[in-house]
């Protein structure tokens, strides 16, 4: 079998493509994986699926990763997971209300007339009947009364159970602060739910001697960010030729500082190839691994660019 060598960029399935890299060969692996959320390369996963995904991927780099080598991803919780056992979410927003009748006056009028229907109470009560139906019931914030219901799910414990079953170990855990974002959610008039101004880095560690290495960093950029758990980082503001990019900013950070100049860097999720210029512009070199071949050619031309950017002192 083949290997992948270094500077090369793959078109398959990670769990399949990194069976092919030389073992013990990567410093330090930085992703980005799917985020179960909906995108469109997403559309063929079940959760199940998506979590088998994720767990072939970790277990892979067991073997791929130095002794002392890293495996960071960048993921989110599920903000808006759907579960269809729970119940409506029922939410009052008095500002929204058109009419002021209540609950308590529907179950007065409807006690002096226990015959009468919904529209003939609404009639009495001079509303409508959906406004009967929104005050007994509660209303549904999350997409109307026969929507399925959306939770947060939580999602880290998942990857420390899949890394520990194969000796590897969270070693730490920082946090990317980004932009807020209102669109996990529009129904933002009627919840009381925070906004979206966050993402994880989980580290993991394989076992064995790691380099402290101060020389990596500026003095200001160890104070700065090298040993701060929160990264302010703002997110990418255009994503027109992908709808998941992660800001450059963010992929330079982890190579610089979980590996040295000369050292193999691997993205498994490779996208529009951010991991893969990052590791250029520190003077790394890179695997990448997509399965979106139309996400190969992009990851090639802007690595292409950003080589041309280089050479031009850009």
């Amino acid at each position: 079998m083949l290997q992948i060598k270094p500077d090369s960029i793959v078109n398959g399935r990670s769990e399949e493509i990194m069976k092919k890299i030389e073992p013990g060969s990567i410093a330090v692996s930085f992703w980005s994986p799917p985020y179960f959320v909906g995108k469109e390369y997403e559309k063929n996963e079940t959760f199940q699926t998506w979590q088998t995904l994720l767990k072939s991927v970790i277990h892979r780099h067991y073997e791929v990763l130095k002794p002392g080598g890293f495996c960071v991803v960048n993921i989110a919780d599920i903000m808006a997971f759907g579960d269809e056992n729970m119940p409506r979410f029922q939410a009052l927003n008095k500002s929204q209300q058109k009419v002021s009748i209540t609950k308590e006056q529907i179950i007065h009028v409807k006690a002096q007339h226990p015959d009468k229907n919904r529209n003939e109470l609404a009639k009495i009560l001079g509303c409508s009947e959906q406004t009967i139906d929104r005050r007994l019931n509660g209303n549904n914030i999350r997409g109307g009364k026969h929507q399925i219901q959306s939770k947060v799910k939580m999602i880290g414990h998942y990857l420390e159970e899949y890394a520990e079953e194969v000796g590897l170990y969270l070693y730490d855990h920082r946090i990317w602060k980004k932009d807020p974002a209102w669109a996990n959610c529009k129904w933002t008039t009627s919840t009381l739910k925070s906004v979206n101004e966050y993402e994880d880095l989980y580290v993991f560690w394989k076992p064995g001697q790691y380099e402290v290495n101060r020389e990596r960093l500026s003095s200001q950029e160890w104070k700065q960010w090298g040993l701060r758990q929160i990264w302010e980082i703002q997110s990418v503001r255009k994503n027109d030729d992908h709808e998941a990019k992660f800001p450059e900013e963010l992929a330079q950070r982890v190579i610089r500082l979980y590996s040295d100049q000369g050292d193999i860097v691997l993205d498994p999720f490779l996208g529009s190839g951010t991991t893969a210029i990052a590791a250029i512009k520190t003077g790394r070199r890179y695997i990448g691994i997509e399965k979106e071949k139309k996400y190969v050619d992009l990851a090639l031309s802007n690595i292409k660019d950003a080589k041309s950017q280089l050479s031009l002192g850009i």
